[in-house]
């Protein structure tokens, strides 16, 4: 914690700006921490304040071990008004992404500083893991693991793919999970070709392909992991080829991450390979993005980022073909970059399953 405390007071000394403040809560979080719903963060030159109220300084005194808890009784913005006239701060940036104008404009009126409006300070940060972050990252990804494994083991014939999904976010809560990352996606048969098919009421039906998109939260951190299976014998002979097609592309995408490689390039190889296969226009979201705090955060490996990848980034890779009205294929693993080369996060096989064979 002290050393990202210390990368927003570089950030500080390098713009002359006099404090950092955030109520964003992955921000907060990783600057303090602090897991609860309410409170603030503000870092200067010199120091960090953590501010709540009485519901949670008993926590925070627990949780923020590096910042000065500061219980408020009024508001957190006139909390951070009586600190600046105490400490002297005359500037304040402020995350604009992550306020509505009304308040930034109640910040305004309340705080005796000038506001300096800022944009991915704490994300950019973010995008470099540390070591503590990446053993709570693996510790979810065995979790969604042994979740697939449980998956695999579970669906039957006529289940509805809700009842799947229901089944599955228990099994990783059992597994320690605090939940899913996201809302979980099981898209069967035609509902395979919605790239985001939430699970349904739609039964699950022998000859279907089955795509299972999921991951937990472990302490914080996101897994996300995206498998394609068959449940008995395809009977599209198509969507098996699609199925090698894409497992084609996504072996040779992660076998491209690399530091120093553009987030474009590594696009560049799974869309071309899927380009030549003839579903181009099947192909219609980014390769990957960035994991960690969020199960979507930068950077992402898209057609328009040309941000080099570094070590201690941890990016998905997740090709898919999705054809209206007959299924979609998707299989998405986390890599992590290395000083040389990456490192894939995951083990489960990606050939494809078939179950109940």
């Amino acid at each position: 914690m002290k050393k990202r405390i210390e990368a927003v007071q570089a950030f500080l000394v390098a713009n002359n700006y006099d404090a950092f403040y955030t109520e964003n809560g992955y921000n907060r979080q990783y600057l303090s921490g602090f897991t609860g719903t309410t409170g603030a963060v503000l870092i200067t030159k010199t120091d960090a304040y953590f501010i709540t109220d009485f519901r949670y300084t008993q926590q925070a005194k627990s949780q923020c071990t590096e910042s000065t808890v500061v219980e408020h009784t009024t508001t957190l913005a006139q909390a951070v008004a009586e600190l600046a006239v105490q400490q002297k701060i005359a500037t304040i940036a402020v995350e604009i992404d992550h306020i509505s104008v009304a308040y930034y404009q109640i910040l305004e009126k309340t705080w005796p500083v000038q506001l300096m409006p800022t944009q991915r300070i704490i994300e950019d940060i973010r995008m470099i893991k540390q070591m503590d972050e990446i053993v709570l990252m693996k510790k979810a990804v065995e979790i969604i693991e042994q979740t697939y494994a449980f998956v695999l083991e579970t669906v039957k014939p006529g289940m509805r793919e809700c009842d799947l999904a229901l089944e599955a976010e228990t099994y990783m809560r059992r597994l320690g999970a605090s939940g899913p990352s996201f809302d979980t996606i099981i898209a069967s048969g035609w509902r395979g070709a919605l790239p985001h098919g939430r699970a349904s009421e739609k039964t699950i039906e022998t000859g279907e392909l089955v795509t299972i998109d999921f991951g937990a939260f472990y302490q914080g951190y996101a897994s996300d992991m995206t498998r394609t299976f068959a449940l008995g014998t395809p009977a599209s002979s198509q969507m098996v080829d699609i199925y090698e097609l894409v497992l084609k592309a996504q072996v040779a995408g992660v076998e491209a991450v690399a530091p120093g490689k553009t987030c474009k390039s590594i696009d560049d190889v799974t869309r071309g390979i899927i380009t030549a296969g003839g579903y181009g226009p099947e192909f219609g979201h980014t390769t990957g993005h960035g994991l960690g705090l969020e199960v979507h955060e930068a950077p992402r490996l898209s057609q328009i980022v040309e941000l080099p990848l570094q070590p201690g980034m941890v990016v998905t890779v997740e090709p898919g073909i999705y054809v209206e009205g007959l299924g979609g294929v998707r299989i998405e693993d986390d890599i992590l970059v290395t000083e040389m080369g990456h490192e894939n996060l995951m083990t489960t096989p990606k050939q494809l399953i078939i179950v109940g064979e």
